[in-house]
C-alpha cells in the first residue's frame, strides 16, 4: 500500500461524496464536474490497486488476511467508481447525485480495509 496515495484517495472520495449529497439535498441532477471527480477517485484507486498487485507479483503476500479476501475487495475497489458513474447516467436526476456520493463514501472504507488486509 502506498500511504500518501492511500490519503489522497480517502481526501478526494470524501470531498466528492460530500459535494454529491450537497446536489442531491439541492434537489440537482449529477454535474459533469460531479462525474469527473468520480473519475479522478477511480484513477487513485487503480494506482493504488496495481501497487499492490505489483506487490503481489513480487512475492509479498499479505499479513492480516487470506488472499481471497484481498482480491474481493480489489475488484470491488476498482468496480464500484464506474458502477456508480454508469448508474447515476441511467437515472439523471438529483437520485443519481446521491448514487455517486454512495459510491464515493464506500470508497475509502474499501482502500481502508485493503490497507487491513495488507498490513495486518
Amino acid at each position: 500500500m502506498i500511504g500518501p496515495l492511500a490519503i489522497a484517495a480517502h481526501v478526494l472520495s470524501l470531498v466528492v461524496a460530500v459535494w454529491a449529497f450537497v446536489e442531491f439535498f439541492r434537489q440537482r441532477e449529477p454535474s459533469r464536474p460531479l462525474f469527473i471527480g468520480l473519475w479522478a477517485v477511480e484513477a487513485l484507486v487503480v494506482v493504488q490497486v496495481v501497487a499492490l498487485i505489483v506487490g503481489l507479483a513480487d512475492g509479498s503476500r499479505p499479513t492480516g488476511g487470506d488472499m481471497v479476501t484481498l482480491i474481493g475487495y480489489l475488484l470491488t475497489a476498482v468496480l464500484l467508481p464506474p458502477a456508480g458513474i454508469v448508474l447515476a447516467r441511467m437515472e439523471p436526476t438529483r437520485w443519481g447525485s446521491l448514487l455517486i456520493g454512495a459510491a464515493a463514501v464506500i470508497v475509502p472504507v474499501l482502500i481502508l480495509r485493503l490497507g487491513q488486509i495488507w498490513n495486518g
